[in-house]
């Protein structure tokens, strides 16, 4: 069993918890429903148990949510660790707050995140508003229930592990993504004041690859890597989880030379500067 296996099946364990507890029974009370045993209940919360899509289908029913059964459906394709091409379809097919809650899993369980991306803000820095703008988005292009304060709650508890002292975070961006506006001018004026705060922080390194840059290879999209065990890439149909060394190196080499041409600290910040004064607030 993975490690991020096991992160995928707690995730779906705090989901099933969470709507349990938002109906207000206790785990024995649901267990009468279910007809179950209450050990059974407990390890499918605590994800000590896999659960089938018949249970996840009957947990729905006894809360009288049918509404969040395919949610659960995709938290439980996440859990197929085989699968590289996972389907957005079918991972947010209840709405976002279910794969939010699998990256807050993810980040607990990582020591050193390092990630790229080429024309928006990480996850991981930004402000709420400019998270519920590319929440609604996403939700609205996909046709989706939106979930939107769910999935932007579960982002901002994800950011907590920014303070964490174990852990490291290093994100490089295209100048791109300093100015590509998925939000209102005012959010994002914000968003880019909380970037500009970021760099120079004990934990958080960050590089901004300039407009003019030369580099020795260019960004061909956004990619995370989750310690030397993980890298996941986003595509407009579906999401890529790589687990085979061969991947994950070919990933730490694109970022290493992407690296290269990317301006940290004091130049990086007048980066970021620039950008916040081209916003007209007037």
């Amino acid at each position: 069993m993975t490690t991020d296996f096991q992160t995928a099946r707690e995730a779906l364990g705090a989901r099933l918890r969470e709507l349990r507890t938002e109906a207000g029974l206790e785990g024995k009370d649901l267990a009468a429903r279910l007809g179950w045993q209450t050990s059974k209940v407990s390890r499918m919360q605590n994800g000590k148990q896999t659960p089938t899509r018949d249970d996840l289908s009957a947990w729905a029913r006894a809360l009288d949510r049918p509404d969040v059964e395919a949610e659960l459906h995709g938290l439980l394709a996440g859990l197929d660790m085989k699968q590289r091409n996972r389907s957005w379809r079918k991972q947010l097919a209840g709405g976002l707050r279910g794969r939010q809650e699998i990256a807050v899993r993810l980040t607990e369980n990582t020591q050193q995140i390092r990630g790229l991306e080429v024309s928006r803000i990480p996850g991981l820095f930004q402000t709420p508003e400019y998270a519920r703008a590319v929440f609604d988005s996403l939700a609205e292009f996909r046709g989706i229930p939106a979930t939107t304060d769910a999935a932007v709650e579960k982002r901002m508890r994800r950011q907590e592990a920014l303070y964490d002292p174990e852990k490291t975070f290093r994100f490089i961006l295209c100048e791109a993504a300093l100015y590509h506006r998925p939000c209102p001018i005012d959010v994002m004026a914000e968003q880019l004041d909380r970037l500009y705060n970021l760099v120079g922080q004990k934990r958080v390194e960050l590089g901004i690859i300039p407009f003019d840059a030369q580099l020795r290879r260019t960004a061909p999209h956004a990619f995370w890597i989750y310690d030397r065990r993980l890298v996941i890439v986003e595509t407009i149909s579906e999401e890529l989880w790589l687990t085979g060394d061969e991947d994950v190196e070919l990933y730490e080499r694109a970022w290493h030379w992407l690296g290269e041409s990317a301006e940290y600290g004091p130049p990086a910040r007048r980066l970021i500067g620039r950008a916040r004064a081209s916003l007209d607030l007037s």
